[in-house]
């Protein structure tokens, strides 16, 4: 659920940084039919701020998944990782897209798909379906 307490500003600001993509699945919010969500990274329950540095972009579906979590367990070595952070680490580091699935490659990236259910067959299929129509992935430029 979108959060109600965040400017309208700086809402803004978060989905022109983003350019309408997703910053943990890629999903260009064109490519859905429900609103992309300003997600806290560190979650308010956490004691994370409504500042631009601890805002994202994210689709219903990876909002949704992410919740309040800030960790996840790496389904190679089993051990609770920190999720991914957009503002802190770059999407290409720990990620990659094979066709239309988005391999962690790293511990964190592996947390991250795996918790958020990145790789979800409905979510695969999309995916597939934006690749056949070269809407996926965008770069928003």
């Amino acid at each position: 659920m979108p959060s109600a307490n965040i400017p309208t500003a700086l809402r803004q600001l978060v989905i022109e940084r983003a350019n309408n993509i997703c910053e943990y699945c890629l999903l260009h919010q064109d490519d859905t039919d429900f609103t992309h969500h300003i997600d806290h990274i560190i979650p308010r329950k956490h004691n994370g701020k409504t500042v631009i540095e601890n805002l994202a972009l994210a689709c219903l579906k990876c909002n949704k998944y992410k919740g309040s979590d800030i960790a996840a367990i790496d389904p190679i070595d089993n051990e609770i990782t920190p999720l991914f952070h957009p503002r802190q680490q770059i999407w290409s580091e720990h990620f990659e897209l094979l066709g239309a699935f988005i391999i962690g490659k790293t511990n964190m990236g592996r947390a991250t798909a795996a918790g958020l259910r990145l790789n979800d067959p409905t979510r695969v299929n999309q995916r597939q379906e934006l690749i056949a129509l070269g809407r996926y992935p965008q770069t928003g430029d």
